[in-house]
Order: C-alpha cells, then sequence, then structure tokens
C-alpha cells in the first residue's frame, strides 16, 4: 500500500507541483466513522435490531391494522361490531385477504339494519346512553332523542330485557318534574313567607 501511494507522489511530482501538493493533502479514504472494535459492536447492535427488534416491529404492526375496523366499528357503534370482529380475526387465518371487506364494512351505514329493526346502532350504545341517563349526564334533547330512537325499536319489534329497562327509566325520568322546575316553587314559596 505504501508503495503505492508512493509511487503516486513520484508521478505527481513529475506531472507538476500542484497535482503533488494536492495528493499529499488528501486525506485517506474510511468507508465508516467507526473503525476496529467500534465497527465491530456497532455492527453487532445492527444485527441483533435487525434480527429481533425489526420482526417484533413488523408483527405489531401488522396486528394493530388488522384490528382497525374492529376499532372503528366500536367507535361507530356498528350494529354488526361482533360480526366484524369474527371477519378481523378470520383475515389473519387467511393472510389478511378478507381485510378489505371487513375495512369496507366498518365505514358502511347499515340502512337495512335500521329497516328491520330501528336503529343503526349497536345495542351497546344504548346500555351506555342509558347509564348517562342515570347519572344525570345527558342533557333533556338527547334524552328525549334517546327515548324516541328507543320507542322507533320497540315498534319495530320486541326490545331486548336490557333495553326495555332503559326505555322504561327514560319513561320515569321523563314523567318525573325536572329539579330547577321543582326547586323554582320552593323559592317563591321562601320569598312569600318571608313577606
Amino acid at each position: 500500500m505504501r508503495a503505492q501511494v508512493r509511487q503516486v507522489l513520484v508521478a505527481a511530482f513529475r506531472g507538476g507541483a500542484p497535482a503533488a501538493l494536492a495528493l499529499a493533502a488528501a486525506a485517506p479514504a474510511h468507508a465508516s466513522f467507526l473503525s476496529g472494535d467500534a465497527l465491530d459492536t456497532a455492527a453487532n447492535w445492527l444485527s441483533w435490531f435487525v434480527l429481533i427488534v425489526m420482526p417484533i416491529a413488523a408483527i405489531v404492526g401488522f396486528l394493530y391494522v388488522h384490528v382497525l375496523p374492529e376499532k372503528i366499528a366500536e367507535k361507530r357503534h356498528h350494529p354488526h361490531k361482533d360480526s366484524i370482529k369474527v371477519l378481523c380475526i378470520l383475515s389473519l387465518f387467511f393472510g389478511g385477504m378478507l381485510w378489505p371487506f371487513a375495512w369496507l364494512w366498518a365505514y358502511t351505514r347499515p340502512i337495512g339494519y335500521r329497516a328491520i329493526y330501528g336503529t343503526e346502532k349497536h345495542e351497546d350504545y344504548y346500555m351506555e346512553m342509558g347509564e348517562k341517563a342515570r347519572i344525570g349526564a345527558l342533557s333533556a334533547g338527547e334524552l328525549a332523542q334517546l327515548r324516541a330512537e328507543l320507542a322507533s325499536m320497540q315498534a319495530k319489534g320486541a326490545l331486548p330485557a336490557e333495553l326495555k329497562r332503559v326505555l322504561e327509566h327514560l319513561d320515569a325520568l321523563a314523567a318525573a318534574p325536572a329539579p330547577a322546575a321543582a326547586a323554582a316553587p320552593r323559592t317563591a314559596k321562601a320569598a312569600g313567607g318571608a313577606e
């Protein structure tokens, strides 16, 4: 190697001083910014990262993408969310070929379901809304809409027992006087008694 460098320098001196200075000033080239043991250590860490971390990340990413239709269906209170979940699981066994169908199904509006059952939402939605109504977290408009939807569902067919209890509770809330209206006459009596 040194003999070759010496030959290049001799040839450069014969060619002229500027070429010799340029060759003498040039630093030796390295393929990496690391050298020796540091290069070996970095290569070992990189190989372990590629062999262990990357496949695990790929599997986790693959599974995350496969459950997206299920999560979307749950978020949208899709009435077929259980079927979409099964389709996502089946898609894992069929190499992902059924996944696009699950994705499309999660985003479709179940118009036929509404015509038959009177709603576009899963029963869990009404259970959650009924629980919010029990703790008083719904406005009067939301309560009226929930009652109307459940009444529409009852008119189409038999409601499940849990939803019947929710509707009965909503009917009881509608029949009971509002707390603000009940408090107003008491204040008027207290103000009248003080005169």
